[in-house]
């Protein structure tokens, strides 16, 4: 379990070790392949490193997860998973559009904070050519794309966003801007650099961005009314 420096709560691993014999010998390959991964990058890691490292051995990577592609969609999917719950149970409680995209980032910025190879793998894995001309997109990813597209057609709906925009678009950009802005405090921390920015200020330019995109909330209306 780590700490989350913004908010100094703690964060569970989005991968927990499973007790049952088999499901903690995939979990032991998924752990490892998910540390070699974020520091030696997916290219550079050989499955014998996975199956040494998480104490099994090749034909059993092989036997759960076909190789070093499906064990790292495995890691994608079930990152995803839970992250893709609690946003969604965030975006249910949110009053409108505008909150809910806020209460997005939050909880990347949670999550990511909590556990920095899944933050890594996310962000400079997730998307890269794999075989031939094909980007590999994990299920999750396309989840969490869906999720986006869903409170931009809320906000288009509740009117908390301005018309004009395509949906799919706009959800593309936000996801981009928050990816660039956590990207860089990444490449940051790999150089053992200092942050470029804190929590509240990355915050503050992607609301700064989405209240661009906004109407006039009721209380900046009657502020502006008196």
């Amino acid at each position: 379990m780590l700490t989350n420096s913004g908010s100094g709560t703690t964060m569970p691993s989005l991968m927990p070790l499973d007790s049952d014999t088999t499901h903690t010998s995939r979990s032991r390959l998924m752990e490892a392949a998910k540390t070699l991964f974020a520091q030696n990058g997916y290219e550079q890691t050989s499955t014998s490193a996975i199956a040494r490292s998480a104490g099994s051995s090749e034909s059993q990577l092989m036997r759960y997860y076909g190789g070093k592609a499906g064990l790292l969609e495995a890691i994608f999917n079930h990152s995803w998973l839970a992250l893709n719950q609690r946003i969604q149970n965030r975006i249910a409680a949110s009053s409108d559009a505008h909150e809910a995209l806020g209460t997005v980032l939050d909880t990347m910025m949670e999550v990511f904070s909590a556990d920095p190879e899944v933050a890594f793998l996310f962000v400079f894995e997730g998307r890269r050519v794999r075989t031939g001309a094909e980007i590999a997109l994990s299920h999750g990813f396309t989840e969490f794309r869906e999720l986006l597209r869903m409170v931009v057609r809320r906000g288009h709906r509740d009117g908390t966003l301005k018309e004009g925009y395509n949906d799919e678009a706009l959800a593309i950009a936000l996801i981009g801007a928050a990816e660039a802005l956590l990207r860089e405090r990444l490449i940051a921390r790999r150089a053992n650099q200092p942050d470029p920015f804190n929590d509240e200020e990355l915050k503050a330019v992607f609301l700064a961005l989405l209240s661009g995109l906004s109407r006039p909330r009721p209380s900046q209306d009657a502020a502006q009314d008196s």
